[in-house]
């Protein structure tokens, strides 16, 4: 039986969401039901489902509308509490809500779990509509920009045909940049933050080293794993890819300031040491590692984490000056100080790219030691930029 933090629980062959559990507060929305959906790099998905959630109301011109795009391993549920179907609170609950910088009193908040998920929208662990088994490595490459077509048909189905605001952080800002080039005349606003137009050579790398652990996990099967009994699954390499990445979500001061050096389970003066003794910072990656194998699918995050890596508003526009041309969106890009993994450069280049003219467009450092997660973390900074900038014309 796996030992993990939550003692002898067992762990799911696969943490995706499936539709014999709770719903919770998702909605569907299917497409591609007698035509098939045509991806970027050259697949097709047939019967697609989209699972999302919205706070607020629709008003009756459909001009409230905000879209919030999630990071890599996030999901739809954007605000919340947990709850049958949703393991976990929302994860930018401190800026979506009634009276919050997202205002749900003014707003109608739609996110969607992105196409290749495992939270109910197609990804791997979906069945493939040909034979009823899970996709696995049959499924497709997926890109944003599939990703962001896909949301744009959920629009349609919710008959908003131009976003008030698409606001979002890491992978969920590479939608937004995604959204503002493809749509420009389907979004009022565009709010990138800790991302990048491109993903750079260091990022890719540090996927990379992730993917590898969880490939190397003999579990993991080739990416059938889906029939394995309970703590069977590849949770061993899927943990060990959270723990690298969550090293480069945070900071040398904040890791120092939390655990220096601190051994969790034993003293050195007074009990010895043995081989396996833990520091506290260990803990702390174990218990990251062992939360997400329980809500997330590992072969999502291989397929998600390539569509990061292939990330690059420029490929096929003639460079990404000039895909930059095309939004004409006033824009807030928000850049975290300490930020190790989408370091504060690359967004001044995202807004030093916007060159539409908008007197609103404006670049935003947020001051904080928390490093890439600072734009989960740091809400009040980036809700007091958000409030304003939304309150704005539109």
């Amino acid at each position: 039986m796996a030992q993990t933090q939550h003692g002898n629980a067992p762990i799911p062959a696969s943490g995706a969401w499936t539709p014999d559990q709770p719903a919770g507060n998702r909605r569907f929305h299917r497409f591609a039901t007698t035509r098939p959906f045509s991806l970027e790099g050259g697949g097709q998905l047939s019967d697609v489902t989209t699972a999302y959630e919205t706070w607020g109301e629709l008003d009756a011109a459909a001009s409230n509308a905000v879209l919030v795009c999630h990071a890599w391993t996030g999901d739809s549920h954007a605000a919340g509490p947990a709850g049958p179907g949703h393991p976990t609170p929302g994860w930018w609950e401190g800026l979506i809500g009634a009276g919050k910088p997202i205002d749900t009193d003014r707003y109608f908040v739609v996110c969607a779990n992105v196409l290749g998920g495992c939270q109910g929208t197609t990804g791997p662990a979906s069945p493939d509509p040909s034979d009823g088994r899970p996709y696995a490595l049959r499924f497709p490459v997926v890109t944003i920009r599939d990703m962001v077509r896909a949301q744009a048909l959920l629009a349609d189905s919710l008959g908003i045909t131009r976003w008030r605001a698409v606001v979002g952080g890491s992978m969920g800002g590479m939608q937004v940049l995604e959204w503002g080039v493809m749509f420009p005349q389907r979004v009022g606003a565009i709010v990138p933050i800790a991302t990048c137009v491109e993903a750079s050579a260091q990022q890719i790398a540090w996927g990379s080293i992730g993917r590898r652990a969880l490939l190397m996990d003999p579990k993991w099967n080739d990416g059938d794993y889906y029939g394995a009994d309970d703590d069977e699954g590849p949770w061993h390499g899927l943990a060990v890819a959270r723990m690298i990445a969550q090293v480069t979500f945070r900071t040398d001061n904040k890791f120092s300031e939390r655990f220096g050096r601190r051994l969790a389970n034993k003293n050195f003066h007074d009990d010895g040491l043995d081989l396996l003794s833990k520091f506290e910072v260990e803990g702390y990656l174990d218990h990251h590692g062992d939360r997400l194998v329980r809500r997330f699918d590992a072969n999502s995050y291989l397929y998600i984490g390539k569509a990061m890596d292939l990330h690059d508003v420029g490929r096929g526009r003639g460079g990404v000056a000039r895909a930059m041309s095309r939004i004409t969106a006033p824009s807030l890009t928000i850049g975290i100080s300490s930020d190790i993994l989408y370091p504060a450069y690359q967004q001044e280049t995202i807004h030093a790219h916007i060159t539409n003219g908008d007197a609103r467009n404006r670049y935003v450092e947020i001051e904080s030691d928390e490093g890439h997660d600072g734009f989960l973390i740091a809400t009040q900074q980036v809700g007091a930029e958000l409030s304003a900038f939304l309150s704005g014309p539109g």
